[in-house]
């Protein structure tokens, strides 16, 4: 009698699930990962289709990267095929999010068959991430899309762009690790976003451009990330002028190895201005950070780095800061040091409005995106004389949560670490509670 009971009870249980709306199934499924949602087929008739017109899809070859073996082409060939059956069997219904990011399943003739089908059922949102061996052009398609409200590209390729480009809607643009071509087709991009909102650009190379004006009446937000991979650049760069009535946020990161200009930037409320290290050979660097602060003029809050405060004791009487005289809010990312505080000193004297001053923790130096060789093939690090300092768990958290193929991380502990023996499980116990890119990884405390 009880295990009909329980047969009966379980039933109940799953007819309240399956008589929800369809619209509100199809919403449960779109929070899940694809593949599950397409397993969810075989629980029922009224299951079978359901997943054919979920409104976000998700195809990521991460996890591949664990299973680099014997059965890795296998596992390649089973990723493509689920990619393809998902989109063949798709119903008309429009796709909200498409996300694809092939870091190990890269076959342009197959990608390019992919994204254009995905693009067809009047997408708002686009995601693609690839690492690319030869130069890789979108489809056409992408670059007319009257649906497109955000797009995210991050390619380790030239942007190779067509001569028509229309992006009617399109709110938020995010280009990552490309290698821009020409000034005229950037700015041709630019100019064929009359909507635009959200522009990022992290991590690309400006080398082949020489002045380019980013003139987007609409945008609001700006983020620059300009920092090398590899440690080298020419302080001879690229002079990006910047002309935008209602930009409100602007965040640079970089070496000012490409000269930054806020040409026109009226209604600016928050910057944040990264330069992560001054060299003795990049005298260059120090008159452009004055040019770029005389540009921030407008700003209400700046948030600053210690080598930007640096900057300004080094420029000396090349400097001529004018007063912000709406600047109200002051953040620090800084250490304390003598170059650095009087810098901050001869800040001060232009800010007669400032009304709070933080010193903030120095977590700059975080790249994004990870090195590629953080989701590609770091398995192990090793940690040694950890004192449990604020800058050093912070270190061990971002290897934590962007390795995605990380195995092992040892972190031997100081032998004159000052603090009990109960600090040190509190401090362990901090460690293993971080998030992990890899589900593999084991954390040993010694």
């Amino acid at each position: 009698m009880s295990g009909k009971k329980n047969q009966k009870l379980s039933e109940s249980k799953s007819d309240k699930i399956s008589g929800l709306p369809d619209c509100v199934l199809r919403y449960i499924l779109s929070l899940i990962p694809t593949k599950d949602a397409v397993a969810t087929c075989i629980l029922s008739k009224r299951w079978k289709f359901l997943w054919t017109s979920v409104p976000n899809i998700d195809f990521d070859d991460a996890l591949l990267y664990t299973n680099a073996d014997f059965w890795y082409p296998v596992e390649v060939t089973r990723f493509m095929n689920f990619v393809e059956r998902v989109l063949l069997l798709r119903d008309s219904s429009s796709i909200k999010k498409f996300r694809l990011s092939c870091r190990v399943c890269f076959s342009a003739s197959r990608v390019h068959a992919w994204v254009s089908a995905a693009v067809m059922h009047d997408i708002e949102e686009l995601d693609l991430c690839f690492f690319v061996e030869k130069p890789f052009m979108l489809p056409l398609c992408v670059f007319c899309s009257k649906s497109l409200t955000v797009l995210k590209l991050q390619m380790n390729c030239e942007l190779q762009l067509p001569n028509c480009i229309s992006f009617p809607s399109l709110k938020t643009l995010e280009l990552c690790l490309f290698t821009f071509v020409d000034d005229e087709s950037m700015e041709k991009l630019f100019s064929n976003c009359p909507v635009l909102e959200e522009l990022s650009i992290l991590d690309c190379e400006w080398v082949n451009l020489t002045n380019v004006t980013i003139c987007i009446p609409t945008l609001k937000s700006l983020t620059i990330d300009d920092l090398p991979y590899y440690g080298t650049f020419d302080v001879n760069g690229c002079r990006i002028k910047i002309d935008a009535e209602n930009l409100m946020h602007l965040s640079y990161s970089g070496y000012l190895c490409n000269e930054l200009i806020p040409f026109y930037v009226p209604s600016l409320v928050k910057a944040h201005i990264h330069i992560p290290n001054l060299f003795e050979d990049q005298k260059e660097v120090v008159p452009r950070t004055a040019k770029l602060l005389r540009g921030l003029q407008h700003v209400h809050i700046l948030r600053m780095s210690t080598r930007t405060i640096k900057s300004l004791f080094l420029a000396g009487n090349l400097l001529e800061v004018p007063l912000f005289q709406k600047l109200t809010c002051l953040e620090l990312t800084m250490k304390i040091e003598n170059l650095s505080i009087a810098g901050l000193m001869n800040l001060l004297h232009c800010l007669p409005n400032l009304e709070s001053l933080h010193f903030c923790e120095d977590n700059a130096w975080y790249i994004k995106p990870a090195p590629r060789c953080l989701v590609s093939c770091l398995k192990n690090i090793r940690f040694q004389n950890f004192r449990g300092y604020d800058l050093e768990i912070c270190f061990l958290k971002y290897f934590l949560e962007n390795a995605l193929v990380l195995e092992r991380m040892y972190i031997y502990s100081a032998k004159n670490t000052k603090g009990s023996q109960k600090s040190q499980k509190e401090l362990n116990a901090m460690l293993q509670s971080f998030d992990r890119g890899s589900k593999n990884c084991i954390l040993c405390f010694i």
